[in-house]
């Protein structure tokens, strides 16, 4: 058992990613009862930036700033009897469990250090028909995060391991679960993928947020605290005082957050999202209970990095009449002028200009040129030094945003799924003794869930008003490789039964006209009052490649809630900030 009560374990998070706030480590430790303290330092862009730090030397590969935390908050957390669990490990988590032995030793503090390793399958690409990344790291589970805290480990650093497994893990130690208990540990994943992102859960990134500022301090949102029950169902809830706010809304949105189907596949179980039911239970307190789980996939879902090339990227304003011209002639000289053309020359005009405008900031667009190709020297001065050479012999009033500069090395993220039984998973305890964690006994294949293809019925006939759809639909989007998530979601029951009517792919592909000619899925998890889109390819070779000005989707979701398409106006009355209508 890891904390004071067998009935109950509280779980906080302090990191949603390698750069998020250094001090919520001390402020969670600092601000109330914990038990676990959780960070998420790893995304598919971050395991890049490691790989390439492991690359420049052996001895780095993971996230510094959270050796950095540990030297300020290490002796308190021992002090408050609360265990560590992260991920920041990286790359190396063996690396960073050496760096924080030495540095409790150093500082005097008796921390018991534990590491969990295996998931870098690098030495074995090429056996595994990997190919040649710079990085390839199997998605682990919760079970050597357990076998470490069972083994009394203060702090358990690990490498690539799913996000909800922070989570997953200390419940399973702390009330003992076994491996074939699929509803409880998938009730703890919800619990880590609410978890996983911080502040996201708290009011952070949140559609509604106007409305929560309304009775809620969004300054600077506190992290978020799963209370896990036995049974696998949670309480998510914050520090008193803290800013933010928990409410059916800010959690809803995280669950939604970067997902397919109603299937959310892990190496332990398989949570069906469908199945899960948000109730509020009073101020900054939300239960999760009814979540169902399912046997895990035989295989593990392998990221894979990889270097793609060199990219440079150079914008030229263009203000005034005749915009499209002026790109035009941009484009044709450019191209003409180049001493050798790039592999990938991609042009975007932005039209953000407006006619008989009243600053010359908002009568200029944005023409930009991103260069990609495998030798740096296409898209090093070659490229951005012709542009510059442009500026007295083009467009009128020409200006450009930047000055000429070398090109940089851009990442290529791909995911590969490889037998569980051929990747070793391995808890190195604190007494260095190493505990084999073997793979899931029981798996099926994973049943996909068809997507929801089927024509609605027409909406009914009654009054509406042309305006956005963020008026009554809240959206967070991200990315999962060259795939961008969409998930869109409703406050009442009359909403829900509008939106699924009317939110089909057709119109999705209306509404963001950059996913028309792409493939789209659409999933319905009715719990939730939620639809989510899978908009495939958009993002090219994934976030590392920036293939798009947004190359994570953040702010698609709100491209989305901002277009404009006829909704009833009998759903237009204002609800109330904390979205827990039920009408």
């Amino acid at each position: 058992m890891i904390g004071a009560a067998a009935d109950v374990l509280r779980v906080g998070n302090a990191s949603g990613f390698y750069g998020d706030r250094a001090s919520a480590v001390r402020e969670m430790l600092e601000g109330g009862e914990l038990d676990v303290l959780t960070g998420d330092y790893l995304a598919e862009l971050t395991m890049l930036i490691l790989g390439r730090d492991r690359l420049r030397d052996p001895c780095l590969g993971y996230a510094r700033t959270f050796l950095r935390q540990m030297e300020d908050c290490l002796a308190l957390a021992l002090d408050r009897g609360v265990r560590v669990v992260v991920n920041a490990g990286g790359v190396n988590p063996a690396g960073l469990a050496s760096a924080l032995r030495e540095l409790a030793e150093r500082s005097g503090t008796p921390a018991r250090i534990a590491h969990v390793e295996g998931d870098d399958l690098l030495p074995r690409a090429t056996e595994l028909g990997l190919g040649q990344p710079i990085a390839a790291n199997a998605y682990l589970g919760a079970w050597g995060i357990a076998a470490c805290l069972r083994a009394g480990a203060d702090v358990v650093v690990t490498g690539r391991v799913t996000d909800a497994s922070l989570v997953v893990g200390p419940a399973v130690a702390h009330f003992d679960w076994q491996r074939s208990e699929f509803d409880r540990i998938a009730g703890a994943m919800a619990a880590g993928h609410v978890l996983e992102c911080g502040a996201q859960a708290t009011g952070g990134n949140y559609a509604f947020f106007t409305e929560l500022a309304e009775s809620a301090d969004l300054t600077r949102p506190g992290f978020p605290i799963a209370e896990l029950h036995p049974d696998g169902s949670s309480v998510i809830t914050k520090h008193p005082g803290t800013g933010g706010a928990v409410t059916v809304g800010t959690v809803t949105a995280q669950l939604v957050y970067e997902v397919a189907g109603p299937r959310y596949a892990g190496p332990d179980a398989v949570l069906r999202l469908d199945s899960v039911e948000l109730t509020p239970q009073g101020t900054d307190r939300v239960r999760i209970s009814g979540v169902r789980g399912e046997a895990p996939p035989p295989t593990l879902k392998v990221s894979l990095n990889s270097l793609g090339g060199f990219r440079n990227e150079m914008g030229f304003v263009l203000t005034g009449l005749e915009v499209e011209a002026k790109a035009e002639l941009v484009r044709s000289q450019l191209e003409s002028w180049l001493p050798a053309r790039p592999r990938e020359l991609r042009w975007t005009l932005s039209r953000l200009d407006r006619p008989d405008a009243p600053t010359q900031e908002q009568a200029s667009a944005l023409l930009r040129c991103v260069a990609r190709d495998p030798d740096p020297a296409k898209v090093g001065r070659a490229f951005s030094g012709t542009a510059v050479e442009l500026a007295l012999a083009g467009y009128p009033g020409a200006c450009l945003t930047g000055v000429p500069g070398e090109g940089t090395p851009y990442g290529v993220f791909t995911a590969a799924y490889v037998d569980a039984a051929l990747v070793p998973h391995v808890a190195v305890l604190p007494d260095g003794s190493r505990e084999d964690i073997p793979p899931a006994p029981v798996t099926e294949e994973l049943k996909d869930v068809a997507e929801d293809s089927a024509d609605p019925p027409g909406p009914e006939r009654e009054e509406v008003r042309r305006v956005p759809l963020g008026l009554v639909a809240g959206a967070r989007s991200g990315d999962k490789g060259g795939d961008a998530h969409i998930g869109v979601w409703v406050r009442t029951a009359a909403a829900w039964d509008w939106l699924a009517r009317t939110l089909t792919v057709a119109e999705l592909r209306r509404l963001l006209p950059e996913s028309a000619e792409l493939p789209v899925r659409r999933y319905l998890f009715p719990n939730l009052r939620a639809v989510n889109f899978v908009v495939e390819g958009i993002l090219g070779e994934g976030a590392a490649a920036q293939a798009r000005f947004d190359p994570q989707a953040k702010g698609l979701g709100e491209w989305l809630r901002s277009r404009h398409l006829d909704i009833p106006t009998r759903l237009l009355a204002p609800l109330d900030p904390g979205g827990e209508a039920g009408a």
